[in-house]
């Protein structure tokens, strides 16, 4: 993540996993979550927030939880029900729960399926946020897969040219295991830049980069600005003369795949809430395993040790840096923004839970 979008080390307030991961929960379970379920939820957002993931960990996100489970527009208590059953695919119907803790599951579900496919895919509809992407691809790792997932993301983002907002933000992730190297974990949304990351500029005060949004009028903002009132998401590539239409495409393709693919419509014409995509490949399957993971260990060590470009200290891959804020954090803590801190003190107060940040 750009440093432009980090809390400065000088007010960062560092708070343990497991203290942040109990807040979570507790509030979780106040509105109306069972145990199980908020652990469920809580597990995508640390697993955000100690990877250097801030943008989807609790800084953004439990403020649209908290007010989806009040406004009763999030079911605390969903049952998932399968809809479309075959031997390598399943569609299941998410009963309006927060995508965070149905997620999990429905990736187990690739797996297994893939078990015996040799691959497995799992589309789930009427289901809330699930979070980072990366999570679930992660999960893929520890049963010797590939794994993929995708979500709709919110309608922010013009088409190349455009400007209306006929896109979703996005998100699609991949994770490849290796033997000693830290694995490939690439998660990224189709848009310019996440779309929450732009709340985090806000809380820190920091500026939009040329190419990343647009106008009121969807002209391409192309000059380092302060993040205006009212703006569009430009696609992964910012304009046409610089690779928008690639990112246009894909960005359609995951619209394809969470949403038009669960029978649930596309872009504008979306229906029952978020879409989600999980898929797994069964390495063995194309492959012997351990040769896969050798090969990945010389490839992933390949690029670290590339040579840098003039005025760069190092190459890493996608899951390296992630792997690196995770052994920090885990050591000294998630660094949180006072704000967050604020925010958090305020929601427990009202909901009458004592707060661990006092």
């Amino acid at each position: 993540m750009l440093e432009r979008f980090k809390v400065p080390a000088n007010v960062a307030v560092r708070v343990p996993d497991a203290t942040m991961r109990q807040a979570v929960e507790n509030i979780f379970t106040t509105l109306g979550m069972t145990e199980s379920f908020a652990a469920k939820c809580a597990d995508p957002l640390i697993y955000a927030d100690v990877r250097g993931i801030d943008s989807h960990g609790v800084s953004n996100m439990m403020r649209a939880y908290v007010a989806g489970l009040k406004g009763g527009y999030i079911n605390p208590t969903p049952t998932m029900k399968r809809v479309r059953d075959f031997p390598a695919t399943v569609s299941v119907d998410g009963d309006r729960g927060l995508g965070l803790g149905q997620g999990r599951e429905l990736m187990e579900l690739a797996c297994e399926r893939a078990k015996n496919n040799g691959v497995g895919v799992v589309t789930a509809f009427n289901s809330g946020h699930y979070g980072a992407a990366a999570y679930y691809a992660h999960l893929a790792l520890e049963h010797d897969m590939v794994g993929v997932s995708m979500t709709s993301g919110g309608l922010q983002v013009a088409p190349t040219q455009g400007a209306e907002p006929l896109l979703g933000l996005n998100p699609l992730s991949i994770a490849a295991p290796s033997k000693d190297e830290p694995p490939f974990i690439f998660d990224a949304s189709m848009s310019s830049v996440a779309g929450n990351k732009i709340s985090l500029l806000r809380r820190v005060g920091g500026k939009v980069l040329p190419a990343w949004i647009t106008d009121t009028e969807g002209a391409p903002i192309m000059e380092e600005t302060d993040v205006p009132d009212r703006y569009l998401m430009l696609p992964l590539g910012g304009t046409r003369e610089i690779g928008s239409h690639k990112g246009f495409g894909l960005a359609m393709l995951v619209e394809i795949l969470c949403k038009a693919l669960t029978g649930t419509g596309a872009g504008p014409h979306r229906r029952q809430g978020s879409g989600h995509y999980f898929m797994a490949y069964n390495i063995a399957a194309f492959t012997d395993v351990d040769v896969f993971k050798t090969d990945m260990d010389a490839y992933l060590r390949s690029i670290l040790d590339c040579k840098p470009a003039p005025g760069e200290s190092r190459v890493v891959y996608a899951g390296f840096p992630e792997h690196e804020d995770e052994i920090d954090r885990r050591a000294n803590g998630i660094p949180y923004h006072p704000e967050v801190i604020g925010w958090f003190n305020g929601v427990m107060e009202q909901l009458g839970i004592q707060s661990p940040f006092n």
